[in-house]
């Protein structure tokens, strides 16, 4: 089960519109505690697998025109695009890829977190855009005591649905992992 993110907050990051006060903080707010509620007792390769085939399932189910992506270090464990993923979904999965890896939070949260201090990361001189992109869609797999060990990354929707499609799945592989 995911929260409907109308019911947690109005913030929209791919509007350029007037946002409502406190919009911002509520979602960062948010995004802060799914990474303190998603923390892994492990991760391995087939953990890997089987949250790559819950967001192909999910995708195919929903007809999502997404490229998905889990990877390791320099090790793609898990990558597909599903009908109507283009060419460029591949240049946005490994930059937000970039950009969750670097900093260790989610890719969303690090284009939030500027917007806070009243700008955008991508404005800042020392931020390349061909290599990094801080939008939402990756999020780092934590494994409880060690931190960030892989990311998972979604491509194809607006940024707030990639994120939170990824955010979905987490919910469902780490709760599987739980004993009953």
């Amino acid at each position: 089960m995911t929260a409907d993110p109308s019911d947690v907050t109005a913030f929209d990051p791919d509007s350029n519109e007037s946002q409502p006060p406190g919009a911002l903080e509520a979602l960062i707010a948010r995004i802060d505690a799914e990474v303190s509620e998603l923390q892994f007792p492990r991760f391995t390769k087939d953990d890997s697998l089987n949250l790559g085939l819950l967001l192909v399932e999910l995708g195919k189910t929903r007809k999502l025109p997404i490229a998905i992506d889990i990877t390791k270090g320099d090790q793609v464990l898990f990558h597909v695009a599903l009908d109507g993923a283009t060419p460029n979904n591949e240049h946005w999965v490994r930059a937000k890829q970039r950009t969750a890896a670097r900093y260790e939070i989610p890719s969303l949260l690090v284009g939030l977190r500027a917007r806070l201090r009243g700008g955008r990361i991508e404005d800042q001189g020392w931020y390349d855009e061909s290599v990094y992109a801080a939008h939402g869609g990756c999020f780092p797999v934590y494994v409880t005591g060690v931190g960030a060990v892989a990311t998972v990354t979604v491509s194809g929707l607006p940024q707030l649905q990639d994120h939170d499609l990824v955010v979905e799945a987490l919910r469902e592989i780490l709760g599987s992992m739980r004993p009953a």
